[in-house]
């Protein structure tokens, strides 16, 4: 299938080096953009997220499960290397740590319990990058799968709530890496799948050449902005104009809340372990 041209009109004046997640936190509230790329000094960062912290171990345990040899890739072995590499940063207590902890290695034995041990991916947590719509695109996908010809994105979600029917398709961020792998490897790569670990959900898209193009659009649109606003900030613009806050049931969760009086004024902070769900015991 013939992939996207990546033509954008009025692409920005100087190329933006860009990750999905920095264009998500610029479209998601400007002034958290400033925050994280732009201050120096930086600002205070809030603590550790408990949610972040399981989807760390995971995302770790699944990878050193693929670096072992084939014969030792087991579903004990995999809940051994989420024991090994689990962290307790933004849990409430041990108790709760020690909770998630063994519904984490429920999840990750289950997982791998699904897959061919001597099934080699063609990448995991693979980096990519292409040049696109005035940006110089960066990322890393979980897993990079050839299957029989067919290059797949894998991205693993542990979130609380399973995706949605059209989360794979609408996600910028793994049609961002489907065509940053397209241009690395010089195939077509259209198929994009998340998988919830939790579940055991696999939501699958298929993108078409012009659906991959609406997505670099999209990005390549945010990224004119963030050029725009850098540029006259380097110029002497107002920041506060330039990057305004966007006010949101995010600023509870954001990094920043303590810098921004505008977050603060939205609702209350966030516990570190809130997106954890009601099942947390709390």
């Amino acid at each position: 299938m013939e992939q996207p041209t990546l033509d954008l009109p009025g692409t920005p004046r100087r190329l933006l080096r860009a990750t999905p997640s920095r264009l998500a936190t610029f479209a998601d509230c400007p002034r958290r953009y400033h925050f994280a790329y732009l201050q120096k000094p930086a600002p205070p960062r809030g603590p550790a997220w408990a949610h972040s912290t399981l989807g760390a171990a995971v995302h770790l345990a699944i990878r050193r499960w693929y670096e072992d040899p084939p014969a030792r890739r087991t579903p004990v072995s995999a809940g051994a290397h989420l024991i090994s590499c689990w962290q307790e940063d933004g849990f409430r207590d041990t108790v709760q740590s020690a909770r998630w902890r063994e519904k984490a290695r429920g999840w990750v034995e289950a997982y791998v319990s699904r897959l061919d041990p001597v099934d080699e991916p063609l990448g995991v947590e693979r980096g990519v990058a292409t040049k696109a719509a005035g940006m110089a695109l960066s990322g890393r996908v979980d897993r990079l799968d050839d299957r029989d010809g067919e290059l797949v994105v894998v991205d693993y979600k542990t979130s609380r709530r399973p995706p949605g029917a059209d989360d794979a398709r609408s996600s910028q961020q793994l049609a961002l890496y489907a065509v940053a792998v397209a241009s690395m490897f010089r195939r077509p790569c259209t198929r994009v799948e998340l998988h919830h670990l939790p579940t055991g959900t696999v939501i699958s898209a298929e993108h078409t050449s012009e659906s991959l193009q609406r997505q670099v659009d999209r990005a390549g649109a945010i990224a004119a902005d963030v050029v725009l606003a850098e540029d006259t900030l380097a110029a002497g613009g107002p920041v506060d104009a330039l990057f305004p806050a966007r006010p949101s049931a995010l600023c509870g969760f954001c990094d920043f809340r303590s810098s921004c009086a505008a977050g603060q004024a939205y609702g209350p902070a966030r516990e570190p372990w809130s997106a954890l769900g009601e099942d947390d015991g709390s």
